[in-house]
């Protein structure tokens, strides 16, 4: 994997509203404790030029985790509410632009993952929750939570 590199594509700073008093103008009573950070990663090679393929965001993780679960492309891209041949479509250009597999098909059989495709998504995981904790202390101590 020594072509890709990492982008932070979104922080977003979000407020827990749900059972919140409201006041006179309807605007949400509350104060910094109900801030959080969500971020968005997306895993980009370095030497695609095309900017559909070589990218790997949240999408593109959450379909090849169907696949790891199911064993198929077909149920993976059901559940998600995804036609097949767009499924397909998505993790061929993903490996186009990286310049290796993701996936393996068996015919009849199925599919599953490579072990790059295992190890991507494992490290996109883990990539995630690290700069999603840090993100969310980082926060908390500038605005005093």
């Amino acid at each position: 994997m020594a072509c890709t590199s990492l982008k932070f594509t979104h922080i977003i700073l979000s407020k827990d509203i749900a059972g919140k008093e409201h006041d006179i103008e309807g605007e949400i009573m509350g104060d910094y404790k109900d801030l959080s950070i969500t971020v968005r990663i997306t895993v980009v090679s370095d030497v695609s030029t095309d900017s559909h393929e070589g990218a790997l965001g949240k999408g593109v993780v959450a379909l090849l985790e169907g696949i790891q679960d199911t064993g198929s492309l077909n149920r993976a891209a059901k559940s998600l509410g995804m036609a097949y041949s767009k499924a397909w479509r998505i993790v061929k250009e993903t490996e186009a632009g990286f310049g290796f597999p993701l996936i393996i098909r068996d015919g009849a059989r199925g599919s599953s993952l490579t072990e790059q495709g295992s190890e991507l998504i494992a490290a996109y995981a883990k990539i995630l929750a690290e700069v999603t904790e840090f993100a969310n202390e980082r926060l908390a101590t500038l605005i005093k939570k």
